[in-house]
């Protein structure tokens, strides 16, 4: 049995930051994703947080770009950029996962439909076990269905063993 890291998706201040708009569940959410950070902080488990790069409120540097500050990355956490939807495309994540000796990466952040998606399909593609944090990850709705619905719909799609195995925040242990 290999090692465990926590890998935190895009939880960005521009995530928090529209005013009409707010991601299904959003402080449960948060709450959920402190819950995993203080326990994998604590049974020094190794935290990875993914920061999305492009134009507007993701332009690099901008207040907004920033993980959110509620989650306080530590010295010696990872923080990995990337400009697409895959968390491995042409960034060092995969360097830095083997480095660290890591082959489960239990997922959780934003946005389910988009990088959650496309990073748990990826590392599953290159071999890591994937637990996604079921309650843990969100996005908002797009017109045609609710951000609930596209959390249930991708938990469905990736979870019960295909891409990755379900877990609520309060059932993952270190």
């Amino acid at each position: 049995m290999g090692k465990s890291a926590l890998l935190l998706i895009d939880v960005q201040e521009a995530m928090f930051s529209y005013p009409d708009e707010k991601l299904f569940d959003e402080e449960g959410v948060m709450e959920r994703i402190l819950l995993l950070l203080r326990r994998a902080r604590q049974a020094n488990v190794p935290v990875v947080f993914v920061r999305h790069t492009e134009e507007e409120e993701f332009a690099e540097g901008s207040p907004t770009w920033e993980i959110s500050a509620r989650l306080n990355p530590q010295p010696g956490e990872a923080i990995v950029n990337k400009t697409a939807c895959d968390s491995f495309y042409k960034t060092e994540l995969q360097d830095k996962l083997r480095a660290l000796g890591v082959d489960h990466l239990v997922v959780a952040g934003m946005q389910s439909e988009f990088c959650v998606d496309t990073t748990t399909r990826r590392a599953f593609s290159l071999g890591y076990r994937v637990t996604l944090v079921e309650d843990g990850h969100s996005t908002f709705g797009n017109g045609r269905m609710t951000g609930e619905e596209i959390v249930r719909h991708h938990n469905g799609i990736l979870g019960g063993g295909r891409f990755a195995n379900l877990a609520r925040a309060a059932e993952i242990e270190w």
